[in-house]
């Protein structure tokens, strides 16, 4: 029996991304700041050209979310970056949080540019 792979380069990835507000009103106005970390460097997700960013605010307490799309890569192929981390930050804030990056190799739309793509928030939840 072969074993048949679940994902393989240029397959489409979404990673829906939820955070809850904790803490005091805040607005989101504009898209969230997404890197992917290669080797000890940030590489920017552009936007989604195709969407448009809306003012949310939510209520403590209350879900909003936004989804990374990206082409995944070959694996040590020379137009792949070999991501290990995510850094993601809120718009106009400095402050990123990071996560491991468990989806594979990112394949490149040109120089250093991720095949990838950030959406803008949206309310999540009921």
């Amino acid at each position: 029996m072969r074993a048949i792979p679940l994902t393989a380069a240029g397959d489409t990835g979404n990673i829906p991304v939820t955070l809850t507000s904790r803490g005091a009103e805040c607005t989101l106005d504009g898209f969230p700041g997404v890197g992917l970390t290669v080797g000890g460097t940030s590489v920017a997700v552009p936007a989604d050209q195709a969407a448009r960013a809306q003012q949310l605010t939510p209520a403590k307490d209350a879900p909003a979310s936004f989804t990374i799309t990206y082409v995944r890569g070959e694996a040590g192929g020379a137009d792949t970056l070999d991501v290990k981390t995510v850094e993601i930050s809120l718009p106009g804030a400095t402050d990123t949080q990071s996560f491991d990056w468990s989806y594979g190799p990112v394949a490149l739309a040109g120089k250093n540019a991720p095949d990838a793509s950030v959406s803008a928030f949206q309310q999540a939840g009921d």
